[in-house]
């Protein structure tokens, strides 16, 4: 075979092989932190039969992230004030990051963690459990949701109620 018509369809066949590799069909994922805020009636550290939700508590949310693709590694932050809802209730939607994935173990180096900045009730703000230290990550399997629940945070009052509180 003649050297001159391999040199000629070499650039052919160059053509027909893809450029790129198609990236991943799996989107990433959308991530949502919440947890709750309590009124610990009884100053005891525990949700009891007398405590209840507290809403319109300011809390400050703090997240650090892990972004890995084949080009960078990175750790991406995430910091918002979220008030409570009639339930207790806080929440932060995350948007999707290329890299970030839902991580149940904390070797993968993802991690948030809430604290209180504000009561909105007179009758209960002191602050007890002021900021979190547990989390539980959750990854559905539907839709590429994951979910941070953080550790319940709770103000007291100024002055325990005895009357409702005897063991």
């Amino acid at each position: 075979m003649d050297l001159s018509i391999i040199f000629l369809l070499s650039p052919l066949l160059v053509l027909s092989l893809p450029f790129q590799i198609e990236p991943s069909k799996i989107p990433n994922p959308q991530i949502t932190v919440m947890g709750i805020v309590y009124c610990d009636i009884c100053s005891n550290n525990s949700f009891s039969t007398h405590s209840y939700f507290l809403p319109g508590v300011e809390v400050k949310i703090e997240c650090m992230f892990k972004a890995n693709t084949p080009r960078i590694s990175e750790e991406i932050t995430f910091t918002a004030n979220r008030t409570t809802n009639k339930n207790g209730i806080y929440k932060l939607q995350i948007p999707s990051v290329d890299g970030i994935e839902c991580a149940r173990d904390k070797a993968i180096g993802n991690s948030c963690r809430a604290s209180l900045l504000s009561s909105s009730a007179s009758s209960c703000n002191v602050p007890g459990y002021k900021s979190t230290s547990d989390e539980i990550s959750i990854k559905s399997k539907q839709a590429n949701l994951c979910i941070y629940s953080l550790s319940a945070l709770n103000y007291r009052p100024s002055k325990p109620n005895l009357n409702l509180c005897r063991n």
